[in-house]
């Protein structure tokens, strides 16, 4: 599936990618955003207790804590796919009203991205389709980032036949195409290699160059100390 809102080198790492250019921005700002003593529970358990935290253009945030200590619940909660049980979300100051009501200028890619069944350079397509995206503002969007990812020599294949690794960009690439503002990252490397989790690493600092935060959760401190401007530490749901 790929989320309403959800929605770089090259694979030699020859060179750096940049930024794809911008065609005109038709969707209001929503930064800053702001977490408010948020909570959430399943179950009559609660699993995330009053955090709060303000998401700022400019740095690179990254959720960091163990297994199990809420990081992806906190993602979905600013990301407005779940609904605080207390507590609440503001983007620019206006409070969300529940989930699904999050601004449409944010995206999100997860840890198992799914791919459609369609190749790469569809799988692009379709997401900026969705957002109504011109036939040629598409077809210029989806070769730029298919170039600046590394995926230009097999954006005809199928996508469900990549790699882990060539997925992951994929679902970065899709992302980014659509030009959000903030884009949540829920552990995209958590089961990649080190040479993928490197290019990975690469086009996620190329997206934040372009002037999208990204807010990305880890266990990994290592890649918090290489990505991180600002850490956020979640310890069981605090």
């Amino acid at each position: 599936m790929i989320s309403p809102r959800e929605t770089a080198p090259e694979p030699n790492g020859s060179h750096r990618p940049v930024p794809p250019t911008t065609e005109g921005d038709f969707r209001a700002p929503i930064l800053p955003g702001r977490l408010g003593a948020v909570c959430y529970e399943a179950g009559g358990k609660p699993l995330i207790h009053s955090v709060s935290f303000d998401i700022e253009a400019g740095s690179r945030s990254v959720i960091l804590g163990p297994n199990g200590a809420g990081k992806s619940l906190v993602l979905r909660l600013a990301h407005g796919l779940l609904k605080p049980t207390s507590g609440a979300v503001y983007w620019r100051n206006r409070k969300t009203e529940g989930a699904g009501s999050a601004p449409r200028r944010q995206a999100m890619v997860f840890q198992r991205p799914v791919m459609l069944r369609r190749s790469a350079a569809a799988n692009i397509d379709y997401a900026l389709a969705l957002h109504g995206f011109a036939r040629k503002a598409r077809r210029r969007r989806r070769e730029e980032v298919l170039e600046r990812t590394g995926l230009a020599r097999i954006a005809e294949q199928p996508a469900r036949t990549l790699s882990g690794g060539e997925q992951q960009r994929l679902a970065l690439a899709r992302a980014w195409a659509l030009e959000p503002q903030v884009l949540f990252l829920d552990e995209p490397t958590a089961s990649l290699d080190p040479s993928a989790t490197r290019q990975v690493e690469e086009i996620i600092e190329a997206i934040a160059a372009s002037g999208t935060k990204i807010v990305m959760t880890t266990h990994d401190l290592g890649q918090a100390r290489r990505l991180a401007e600002e850490v956020i530490f979640l310890h069981s749901g605090r």
